[in-house]
């Protein structure tokens, strides 16, 4: 990593985990595989600002922790890149527990249980269903018809004033690390 940690994908431990590396990963790793409209690539760091900006607003009694658990919902992404889901089917189990394991260190190196609950998952994902849902139609060429076919269709309330954003690595790096000051200093 470039703050000189060494990741054994294996077997990660908490102390091989820097926000700075998943940060500056995120900020350069593309959604969808850089298939979108814009000058910029959409990077996983920008998707994650959404993912946690979205969790709020469908449950705004939560609490920092939780807020934080869905800003790093995607944090393995810095070190394994972000892969479409019929690639990360193929590729078997061996992916997913890779996936696990890396999650939960980063999950243990931020003071967050290493297994998020169950029901703070389902939540995450529901607001990963929204960026999904968003980005599908504004930048990555679906029409509303071929989403319905494809995505869950959120609740309008929970879409509405959310913004995609399109720019550069340094800026969504730094929005990403800002967010995770804001938000450990809650904890």
């Amino acid at each position: 990593m470039l703050s000189g940690r060494r990741l054994d994908l294996l077997d990660p431990t908490p102390f091989d985990i820097e926000i700075e590396d998943i940060a500056h990963g995120l900020a350069f790793v593309a959604r969808w595989n850089g298939q979108t409209r814009g000058d910029w690539p959409y990077s996983v760091a920008e998707h994650s600002l959404l993912v946690e900006e979205a969790f709020r607003r469908i449950n705004p009694d939560t609490t920092p922790e939780w807020q934080l658990a869905a800003l790093l919902h995607d944090a393995p992404e810095y070190v394994l890149g972000d892969m479409i889901s019929p690639v990360k089917g193929a590729l078997g189990q061996e992916y997913g527990d890779m996936d696990a394991r890396i999650a939960e260190a980063v999950h243990r190196r931020f003071g967050l249980p290493a297994k998020i609950p169950a029901k703070i998952k389902r939540q995450i994902k529901q607001a990963d269903e929204v960026s999904a849902w968003l980005e599908a139609l504004e930048i990555a060429g679906f029409s509303e018809k071929e989403a319905r076919s494809i995505f869950k269709v959120p609740k309008p309330e929970h879409c509405d004033g959310l913004v995609i954003k399109l720019r550069p690595p340094a800026e969504a790096r730094r929005d990403y690390l800002d967010r995770f000051q804001s938000l450990i200093e809650k904890i």
